[in-house]
């Protein structure tokens, strides 16, 4: 069974390399453990039988959500281990009071793009040549 809890200091060793693995331009070890200890900050985990398999973060500025980055590991992909750490943040942004989440993905991203739809977030522009490593535009996606 997938458990779906607050990430931990012991955490960011795996959290930091599936970033690496992920993205191009991925957080240090650093800016994870300050961003778990930041009041206005949330990173959540899945684990299954002591194996972590993703994680996902949160920013909560004035009542909205500012979704961090959203990453699974290659070998729990299309388990619904993405689907399940967007329900849980979410869920728990909704307790702490937020009305509204926001992200911005890669206009390429046609996986994370569908997953984001299938939870209700609708593209409300582009931010030209956001990303890096390589250049591309982001898509802002809200859910209200």
């Amino acid at each position: 069974m997938i458990v779906y809890r607050d990430m931990t200091p012991q955490d960011v060793p795996f959290i930091s390399r599936l970033e690496e693995e992920t993205f191009s331009m991925p957080w240090s070890p650093t800016s994870f453990l300050q961003m778990i200890e930041q009041e206005n900050a949330r990173y959540y985990v899945a684990e299954e039988d002591g194996q972590l398999l993703g994680g996902c973060g949160l920013l909560l500025v004035a009542g909205e959500g500012n979704i961090s980055n959203v990453a699974v590991a290659k070998e729990a992909r299309r388990r619904g281990v993405g689907a399940g750490l967007m329900r849980h943040m979410l869920s728990e942004g909704d307790k702490a009071g937020l009305t509204a989440y926001t992200l911005e993905v890669r206009v390429s991203n046609a996986a994370a793009i569908a997953l984001y739809r299938k939870f209700g977030f609708v593209s409300e522009g582009i931010r030209p040549k956001f990303y890096e490593k390589p250049t591309e535009d982001a898509m802002i996606m809200w859910k209200r």
